[in-house]
């Protein structure tokens, strides 16, 4: 049996630009939602979103390269980056056998909308020649291989909101199959703008709350939709023995994945939670949890009434009278929503639960909803010596996923 550890992490987020300062603002319960200043939005409904700040690219990549890269890749590039230093891999493993497994939701939507504008006012001259490699959604994986020599599995996932999961849960299992020693994967997107906004808030997904403040706040009973997010995160997953032979720090082991669909509704979930329970069943029964196990749970979370009443019910199927034990939190009352990166942050936030034993908040939250009754970890961190969290994410198309981590233990 191969087991499969995470020795490096890296993230580019709304609360920090690097692992220690998202941690320390995230323990703070520091909001990161912020009035949106990068375009006018006094045409749209929605004026708030978790944005990227003081982000230096320039620390990463070299400034005659940056125009041929979307934002989107950007955040993957500085954030695999981060996480390839933190886990001192490189030369220390077989290029053939270093894989890169990174998804994006939607990928880059600011070069795509930029290129038709320019199309429309200036004709085909105007579209750039490097519009298509930096649209296209597999290019933060093909941009990070080319920068580490990752020759080995390659991979681009994308299922929705999902997608940073499921990218890091099948990374796992290529790790745990054979087919990798070591794996960069996570997930990214920098999708705020007003189309996604229009979208969104026409389909009565977003907040309209004009207060920073509540506007995402996951479970509780005044909540009115999600808040859009931007970023990227990244994990090195690495076999075990391959790591312990090198000497790599480990921050948690990576112990199941589960992977199912609601068939269900193209953007509502199960309106039972039943696709997201068997996820978390087949996650539990490949970690080989137990009814002993101090348990946190990063849900997903989004602040909208579905979600957050749906995954309550999805906790209590898959874990009965347990799921009122577990400390649960929703980060993305602090990030908003990241879409396909949301789910790389919250299974960094994870591992950093477990080897730090601290719970993060889930801030904003004043009123109890009564169908949202499990312990939501409301406003204030908690220190909690817990031994086994997950990370739960859904998608649009009804992609359901669940990544379970344990404390590291040695042989």
């Amino acid at each position: 049996m191969r087991r499969v550890v995470v020795t490096g992490m890296g993230a580019i987020t709304p609360v920090g630009n690097d692992i220690d300062t998202m941690w320390a603002n995230m323990l703070a319960g520091v909001n990161g939602v912020e009035k949106i200043t990068s375009f006018d939005t006094s045409d749209l409904k929605v004026h708030l979103a978790g944005t990227v700040k003081n982000f230096e690219p320039e620390k990463y990549i070299e400034k005659r390269e940056l125009r041929k890269l979307d934002i989107y890749c950007q955040y993957a590039i500085a954030a695999a980056q981060q996480a390839v230093d933190d886990s001192g891999i490189l030369g220390n493993i077989n290029e053939e056998r270093f894989g890169v497994y990174i998804g994006a939701g939607i990928g880059g939507l600011h070069s795509f909308v930029n290129n038709v504008t320019a199309l429309n006012e200036g004709g085909p001259r105007k579209v750039s020649p490097f519009f298509i490699p930096m649209m296209i959604g597999n290019i933060a994986t093909g941009n990070v291989a080319i920068r580490f020599k990752a020759k080995g599995v390659s991979l681009s996932v994308m299922s929705a909101c999902a997608t940073g999961t499921h990218s890091i849960g099948e990374a796992f299992h290529a790790i745990k199959d054979g087919y990798a020693d070591a794996i960069i994967a996570g997930g990214t997107e920098a999708v705020i703008a007003p189309l996604t906004i229009a979208g969104f808030q026409n389909m009565k997904a977003l907040s309209t709350n004009e207060n920073p403040e509540t506007a995402s706040r996951p479970f509780d009973k005044n909540r009115d939709g999600f808040v859009m997010g931007e970023g990227a995160g990244m994990l090195v997953l690495e076999e075990y023995e391959h790591a312990k032979a090198r000497g790599a720090k480990i921050y948690a082991e990576f112990a199941g994945y589960g992977n199912t669909c609601d068939a269900h509704h193209v953007t509502a979930p199960d309106p039972e939670g039943a696709g997201l329970a068997r996820a978390i069943k087949i996650a539990m029964a490949e970690a080989g949890t137990t009814d002993d196990d101090q348990l946190y749970i990063n849900a997903h979370g989004t602040s909208t009434h579905l979600n957050d009443l749906t995954e309550t019910m999805a906790f209590k199927s898959a874990l009965g009278e347990k799921a009122y034990d577990a400390n649960i939190s929703s980060t993305k009352s602090m990030t908003g929503h990241l879409f396909g990166a949301t789910g790389a942050l919250e299974a960094i936030v994870c591992t950093l639960a477990l080897k730090n034993g601290i719970i993060p908040p889930t801030i904003g939250y004043t009123e109890k909803d009564e169908e949202c009754d499990l312990n939501y970890t409301p406003n204030k961190a908690v220190k909690r010596d817990v031994n086994v969290a997950a990370s739960t994410n859904l998608g649009f198309g009804g992609h359901n996923a669940c990544l379970i981590f344990k404390k590291f233990m040695e042989d």
